[in-house]
């Protein structure tokens, strides 16, 4: 049977420490079939290629849930855009927590109470009731909490030790399980040896608190990531419902996911755009903010594009659909900013590590502990099994595993938000580390699209007229510089007549006649093929290359007439952003294939001093790899297919989003505003969210190297080690939350 290979991305219930997820993650590589599965305790979700032909998605789940954890598989449609099937998953997790903590609570608290004042003089010689009866009524309180809402831990503990493996949850099995225990016997075997050695004293409110406050934490935990994935929600909300289609002059309300290409699609102001396309006809301004992250509206005609997702702010518009489903930008972006909440960042490998000891460690601490206490402290079985319990649950490795993909979540969701697509966690790291940066030049640090400039009218001929003659030539070509000639009398308003005996000179111009005037556009050669003149302004052809523009000149029967300047200006924001650059202390390059003249020009207009001309495509690698070889973080910033290859080799590939499908797909981030400022906004963004990582790394590790040692010296109390354990997952997933308010 040939092999099938499927890469699939599945949520996982029951994950709640870092041990859990690396369970997870080594049950799965060990799976015949499987390959490079990567698990993520942040998103709860598996990441995984298998080979259909030797084990199916049935197969792969059992044996995740004989390790302990439950597999959901879902099979959604996947031409559509549609809010993931573990969405709703996620939200019945968070219900779920709900009610059981809500359950722990009605009977912890009443437990808690009880066992307060059991130990006050006045309530005992008050009360009715023995402290023997009392106990026996905290003992079946306790029961409901321990095997109704704490079976989960106790469940999960099992399965793990079937395996001889350990995580969080057998942490607070263990720990909550030997309180509840030694309490039972208290109460129903008072005359056991070791017993009274107690004083009878029961230990049900801690056992029942702290599975209490660790459902809590939990809760908190759960609302807390469902918020780090909100730029997905967000994401897959701008699509409407339904759409408007235009078949047979009719106008029918169809549902988005029976859209087709080639459809006709009307939008009317206020609306939004369901999916992607070509506008046939109308005019109007479209907010494409919540793509691209700038503010303002874009002004839409026909033959521009149609993004789904974006609002036509004022203004009606048709056009047909060209990408539905799956293909759509937002389905892309939803796709790519999904992967990368996924992928795991380079920093997290310490984490990884110290998990996969970590829970055995404790174990062994927390016996160290009870043996220490007990048998050369002197002191109690009780009071040694509290300080047993205390190590055992403030050891809980829930933060440590929280620490990098909450921060990685947020982190790319926020750059989708600002119109920057971060593709994995590796460039997000390396991303702050650039200390080079390589600038393509056209169409990326210029508009590539070049414009007239300058028009230089000689021999007493006037501007309009050097520009209605040029263009009642060029109209007839597609070349770019005569496409901007064309532009140019279009948008000054300039009419030009019809030209015939036309003709094309290759590499040199055009040559026509009209109105009754035989007429020649083209370079230099053009004009010596025809014997016109151009030497008496050498210096003013020179000084419009030394500015990086192209001379285009027109002779009117055999005399030139005027000098036409083309150039293909920078971007607006380019000189800005390589200050920027510069003053942060990086090395900018501009690489290109035109001459060196120009390109110093265009250099010099940047502000970019490192100029390199003359380079052929497929040498544009090889001199990304130069700079690593000088050991330099590289980052290369290009458009077109021709950039690809360096994108590719480049240490940070950033490909801007007007560019080529190749130079996207190649790229490690990409620009979908096509703003160089993102370029600075992107290298801040992963500075920002290592600086959290980092953080929540120094205080997961601090909170465990600290915390340990307080309570096997005995000075910390279970119900208060419960209670710092679940702060902690908390405030490492609220400091995370913090890069949502990164500013550009």
């Amino acid at each position: 049977m040939p092999s099938k290979i499927t890469t699939v991305s599945l949520p996982v219930e029951g994950m709640t420490c870092a041990s859990c997820s690396a369970r997870v993650e080594r049950t799965l590589n060990r799976t015949q079939g499987i390959r490079q599965a990567n698990v993520n305790l942040a998103t709860e979700k598996a990441t995984f290629e298998f080979d259909a032909s030797e084990v199916s998605l049935e197969e792969i789940a059992a044996k995740i849930d004989d390790a302990g954890y439950k597999l959901i598989i879902t099979r959604n449609n996947e031409d559509q855009a549609s809010e993931p099937a573990e969405s709703s998953a996620q939200q019945e997790y968070y219900k779920t927590l709900k009610r059981e903590f809500v359950f722990s609570l009605c009977f912890a608290a009443p437990v808690m109470l009880g066992s307060m004042l059991s130990m006050s003089h006045v309530f005992m010689a008050a009360s009715p009731l023995s402290m023997v009866q009392i106990n026996k009524l905290l003992l079946i309180a306790s029961v409901f909490v321990m095997f109704v809402p704490g079976k989960r831990f106790f469940v999960s503990a099992y399965k793990s030790a079937k395996h001889f493996s350990a995580d969080m949850n057998t942490l607070v099995a263990v720990g909550t399980g030997t309180a509840f225990i030694y309490s039972m016997l208290v109460v129903l075997f008072p005359e056991l040896p070791g017993i009274n050695s107690g004083n009878g004293h029961v230990y049900f409110d801690t056992a029942s608190t702290i599975i209490t406050l660790i459902l809590m934490g939990k809760l908190l935990e759960a609302r807390a990531k469902n918020r780090t994935s909100d730029s997905i929600k967000k994401l897959l909300g701008l699509q409407p419902k339904t759409a408007i289609v235009i078949k047979d002059g009719k106008e029918t309300e169809v549902q988005l996911d029976l859209l087709q290409i080639g459809d006709t699609i009307l939008v009317r102001p206020g609306e939004k755009i369901p999916v992607d396309g070509i506008i046939t006809k109308g005019n109007a301004s479209v907010d494409e903010s919540m793509i691209s992250g700038e503010s303002l509206p874009v002004e839409k005609k026909p033959g521009d594009k149609a993004i789904g997702g974006t609002i036509c702010k004022n203004g009606s518009m048709e056009f047909t659909a060209n990408a539905v489903g799956k293909d759509t930008v937002i389905a892309r972006i939803v796709k790519l900013v999904e992967d990368a909440q996924g992928s795991k960042a380079p920093v997290q490998a310490l984490a990884d590590k110290v998990a996969s000891v970590f829970v055995p460690a404790v174990i062994a601490i927390a016996v160290v502990t009870f043996v220490a206490w007990y048998f050369f402290a002197n002191n109690s079985f009780a009071e040694a099994m509290i300080k047993f319990i205390a190590v055992l649950i403030i050891a809980c490795p829930c933060a440590l595993g929280l620490a990098t993909p909450t921060a990685i979540m947020v982190g790319t969701g926020r750059g989708a938000s600002l119109g920057i697509l971060i593709k994995n966690a590796v460039s997000l790291e390396i991303a702050h580390k650039v200390n080079a940066i390589v600038f393509d030049k056209t169409g990326t640090i210029t508009t590539g699209k070049p414009k007239v400039t300058d028009i230089i009218a000689l021999n007493e001929y006037q501007e309009e007229k050097i520009i209605s003659f040029a263009a009642a030539l060029e109209r007839n070509s597609e070349h770019p510089l005569a496409q901007s000639i064309v532009e140019y009398a279009n948008d000054k308003g300039i009419k030009y007549a019809e030209a015939d005996k036309f003709f094309s000179h290759t590499g040199a111009g055009i040559t026509a006649t009209t109105e009754n005037t035989a007429v020649a556009v083209g370079n230099e050669v053009l004009m010596k093929m025809f014997s016109v003149n151009t030497e008496p302004h050498t210096d003013i052809i020179n000084t419009l290359s030394d500015e990086g523009k192209t001379p285009v000149f027109l002779a009117l029967n055999g005399k030139l007439a005027g000098i036409i300047a083309i150039a293909d200006t920078i971007k607006p924001e380019a000189k800005e952003t390589v200050a920027g650059l510069t003053k942060a202390g990086i090395d900018v390059y501009l690489i290109t294939g035109d001459n060196q003249r120009t390109a110093n020009a265009i250099g010099k207009q940047a502000g970019i001093k490192n100029v390199i001309a003359g380079v052929m495509p497929d040498n544009k690698a090889g001199y990304v790899e130069k700079l690593q070889k000088q050991g330099k973080t590289v980052a290369m910033v290009g458009d077109g297919i021709n950039d690809a290859p360096a994108l590719a080799k480049a240490d940070v590939g950033i490909a801007i989003g007007s560019g080529t499908d190749i130079a996207i797909e190649t790229s490690d981030i990409t620009l979908v505003n096509s703003n160089l400022n993102s370029i600075i906004t992107a290298i801040n963004l992963s500075s920002g969210t290592i600086g959290t990582i980092r953080q929540n790394l120094f205080w997961a590790f601090v909170y465990n190297t600290i915390g340990i040692p307080v309570a096997a010296l005995g000075i910390l109390n279970p119900v208060f080690a419960a209670a710092a354990m679940a702060l902690s997952s908390v405030s490492v997933v609220s400091n995370s939350l913090r890069l949502k308010n990164f500013k550009a």
